[in-house]
């Protein structure tokens, strides 16, 4: 499907959807709703892309439904908007729910005018960045409509409901201080500076992580939202765990962080156990002036195993764990997972 009012593009792991109508704010069409889902489903089909940002061409983000056709935009009769029911179809509610789907992390990034329809559909992604020059505004009801892209079930849940009823009944424009004072952005930047920040934000979340990890963590926080219980989370848990520590690449990350994390002293002391088990010398560069005994001190037990001929096993030395079956593999063989 070639695009026609948004941007697609990959880099170093990080997809760019651009909303590309600048000579009209990048306001929202049904042609701008169709390829928006079409890219989501693009970003989750891709092993390469890792994370996803979001932005506008020009000066706008998104000013909100293209009302260049006047009062027909709204009319459900046309372009197939009225559903096999009856009832009006969400286009911004679309685009939502295809955002809170998607399994790979999206960032916003805000750089100019974000009204009505043009905020709603940010609100389930991960992060939302800002430049100073952003506006917002829930402006339904100025234009006799209500809240729309399931803002009234993610907006109370990012900034509170307190907030969320305030800018929703006024139907202000507000800038992009009070966003970041409310929560409903992270950060505010300079324009020259804003894309800059939302890939390196992007690319901390792909760099040495597991995909798999990655996609069900997200999946796991926002689906607990609405769980009434914590054992929810606690089942959901233990399902999911089993099937990201399976995947290789969680294993290979799992591997790195737990050598990467011990401190210097223990790698030390269990690389001077093994080479005391083996009968060899202890160079002194290799020596912990923490585990030095004192002068007469007796020896520890490892090391008066060592002399005897025993197994030694310093005490530093991580015990696996999980049954007599792990155990007995850790033993007999390299660790495994």
């Amino acid at each position: 499907m070639a695009f026609h009012e948004i941007g697609y593009d990959v880099a170093d792991g990080v997809a760019t959807i651009t909303l590309d109508r600048p000579e009209r704010l990048n306001a929202f069409t049904d042609t701008m709703q169709r390829e928006l889902v079409e890219a989501f489903d693009r970003v989750d089909a891709s092993v390469e892309v890792r994370a996803l940002v979001v932005t506008g061409s020009g000066r706008a983000f998104c000013n909100g439904a293209d009302l260049s056709s006047g009062p027909s935009v709204f009319d459900p009769d046309v372009d197939g908007r009225r559903q096999t029911d009856g009832r009006h179809r969400d286009e911004g509610g679309l685009v939502a729910l295809r955002a809170f789907d998607c399994t790979k992390p999206v960032i916003a990034a805000i750089n100019g005018p974000a009204i009505g329809v043009g905020i709603t559909m940010t609100l389930p992604f991960d992060v939302r960045m800002a430049s100073t020059a952003a506006r917002f505004g829930f402006v339904f009801t100025r234009r006799g409509l209500v809240p729309e892209a399931c803002s009234s079930w993610f907006l109370p849940r990012i900034v509170g409901i307190g907030q969320a009823l305030e800018w929703c009944y006024s139907g202000r424009v507000f800038g992009a201080d009070e966003a970041r004072r409310a929560g409903l952005v992270r950060s505010v930047h300079e324009p020259d500076e804003l894309l800059p920040a939302a890939y390196e934000l992007a690319h901390t979340f792909a760099a040495e992580t597991s995909p798999v990890s990655v996609t069900l963590t997200r999946a796991l926080l926002w689906r607990m939202l609405g769980e009434a219980h914590p054992i929810a989370a606690h089942r959901a848990t233990r399902r999911w765990w089993t099937c990201s520590v399976g995947q290789p690449t969680c294993r290979r990350v799992c591997r790195a962080s737990w050598r990467s994390a011990r401190p210097a002293s223990r790698r030390r002391c269990r690389v001077t156990s093994r080479r005391a088990t083996r009968g060899g010398t202890i160079p002194s560069s290799d020596r912990d002036p923490r585990h030095e005994a004192e002068p007469g001190a007796r020896p520890s037990a490892p090391f008066r195993r060592a002399r005897a001929g025993g197994r030694a096993r310093s005490r530093c030395a991580p015990v696996s764990s999980g049954g007599p079956r792990r155990r007995a593999r850790s033993a007999g063989g390299r660790r495994r997972w």
